[in-house]
């Protein structure tokens, strides 16, 4: 496990130079609740929102597809935990926030893509920002990995921070088609948008936002603003929806986009009342997972393994609709109960 703050063995300079003026930190001793104002809070949470500098950037392969000779790949970009702390770090000082982990194993059962039996490990983040607030988060690995607890723990901490908006863009991403070479790498790197770098992000660009198009034949003032208010009530429900994919996880978030709008992604929707529709399922499905966390708190993860395995499922990230959730979420209540 890496130590409570900052990285193990990190160098002193980093490529992600965030220079931007922020609040006076936290000074130990002082009452962490009433630190900072909201003004100051709301500051440092705009702060924390900011993409991280294309350089500390990397990309991941997580799926592969091979035609006509050619290897391809779907890529995503990340951070490592060194650009998270690095940006905590500079905004709060290496005093003014802190971390702890909780490690927890699962039953043995049986994995989807490969039907072989095994174990989990899960790693819980508490990470605290003296004077702004605490969040946690859980991460997941299959313990026949020899770097499980590493890779858990890294998840775990990268929730919790977006948890403070901070590295929470990255979520946005849905993959891009880049071919790779014999060793499974991408050969050329995908161009960043503008609202993924830290200075489109501060000239307001954000994910979602629809390209400003003209049309030939000129409005009327009233079409205009009938317009113009469809296209504000659209732009706000999809950039709620979008916000809820941290929440969910990739799964449910997905299978509820399909299984509701038959969409890959928000921006695809032009039904306002569709996105209405997939924001309430998105909205229960949430509260749901509150109602799953609370009850997990209360068994500990090897019933919710038991229920998983019943429903044929290999974790939560394979619950991709709200009638299965619904049915673990009772069955896990059901258990609580008997404790």
């Amino acid at each position: 496990m890496s130590p409570p703050n900052g990285h193990a063995n990190s160098s002193v300079g980093s490529t992600d130079q965030f220079h931007q003026p922020a609040p006076s930190a936290f000074v130990p001793g002082t009452n962490a609740v009433s630190q900072f104002s909201p003004a100051q809070i709301k500051e440092f949470v705009s702060l924390l929102e900011v993409p991280f500098d294309p350089g500390v950037i990397e990309w991941r392969v997580t799926n592969t597809s091979k035609g006509n000779g050619c290897l391809r790949g779907q890529v995503i970009p990340y951070a490592d935990q060194r650009a998270y702390t690095d940006r905590l770090n500079a905004l709060f000082s290496p005093a003014g926030w802190t971390r702890k982990y909780t490690v927890h194993t699962s039953a043995n059962f049986q994995r989807a893509k490969d039907q072989k039996t095994t174990a989990k490990v899960f790693v819980t983040c508490d990470l605290t920002i003296f004077g702004v607030g605490s969040h946690s988060a859980t991460g997941e690995e299959w313990t026949d990995d020899e770097n499980a607890g590493t890779a858990a723990e890294a998840q775990a901490f990268k929730r919790s921070c977006a948890c403070f908006g901070l590295g929470r863009y990255l979520y946005h991403f849905t993959g891009t088609w880049v071919d790779l070479d014999d060793r499974k790498r991408p050969k050329t790197i995908p161009k960043l948008a503008g609202w993924a770098t830290p200075e489109g992000w501060r000239q307001g660009l954000r994910p979602g936002q629809a390209p400003h198009s003209q049309s030939s034949m000129p409005k009327t003032n009233n079409q205009s603003h009938q317009s113009g208010r469809a296209q504000g009530k659209q732009s706000e429900l999809v950039q709620r929806i979008e916000g809820m994919a941290e929440a969910l996880g990739k799964g449910l978030y997905r299978g509820l986009l399909k299984t509701i709008a038959t969409a890959w992604k928000p921006i695809d929707i032009t039904d306002v009342v569709v996105l209405e529709k997939v924001l309430a399922h998105m909205q229960a499905a949430e509260r749901g997972l509150k109602r799953l966390e609370a009850a997990l708190g209360r068994t500990g993860p090897e019933p919710l393994a038991t229920i998983l395995r019943s429903l044929n499922l290999s974790s939560l990230d394979r619950v991709e609709s709200l009638d299965t959730l619904h049915k673990i979420v009772l069955a896990l209540e059901e258990r609580a109960a008997t404790k």
